[in-house]
């Protein structure tokens, strides 16, 4: 397992999805900073109310450790933004098989993954994926004149015939 406490699986990767970023050695830096005192723990330990509600309330219950203060209550709460998702931008993904629903009704929106310990509030991005129908295989429907993509098929995209 990752020290960030999570492991990629090539059996069950994250759903279906596009570009990842890992977030893993920008954690190992800040703790790193921290331990030298370079970084005060006041401000690592800097959560959100709404973010540690979602973790206490709603979120996934980690296997490890809080780096900080070494209690048992490290959770994982992740968010959606997007264009795309109007009224569902930037909100907590609950219950976990709403994340498949979005990614089969929209083309494309950004998935971030905090940890966060409910006890001393560190709080730190995991991961930041982007997920969508564009990266799933599925069709792409509801494509506008002039969008982005300059008249080019979108990967993933499937003809339909």
């Amino acid at each position: 397992m990752a020290p960030s406490g999570t492991s990629f699986d090539p059996a069950d990767p994250p759903r279906a999805s596009g570009p990842v970023v890992d977030y893993t050695l920008a954690r190992r830096s800040v703790l790193a900073a921290l331990r030298r005192g370079a970084v005060a723990t006041t401000d690592v330990c800097d959560a959100h109310p709404e973010l540690l509600r979602a973790g206490r309330n709603i979120g996934e219950p980690l296997d490890e450790r809080c780096p900080v203060c070494s209690h048992e209550t490290l959770r994982k709460v992740s968010y959606v933004y997007g264009e795309e998702l109007k009224r569902n931008n930037g909100r907590v993904v609950y219950p976990p098989e709403w994340l498949d629903e979005l990614v089969r009704e929209h083309d494309q929106f950004t998935c971030y993954v905090v940890e966060v310990c409910i006890d001393c509030s560190w709080n730190h991005l995991i991961r930041a994926y982007t997920a969508g129908r564009l990266f799933s295989g599925g069709p792409v429907v509801g494509r506008r004149e002039g969008s982005t993509n300059g008249g080019r098929r979108q990967p993933g995209h499937r003809e339909q015939g």
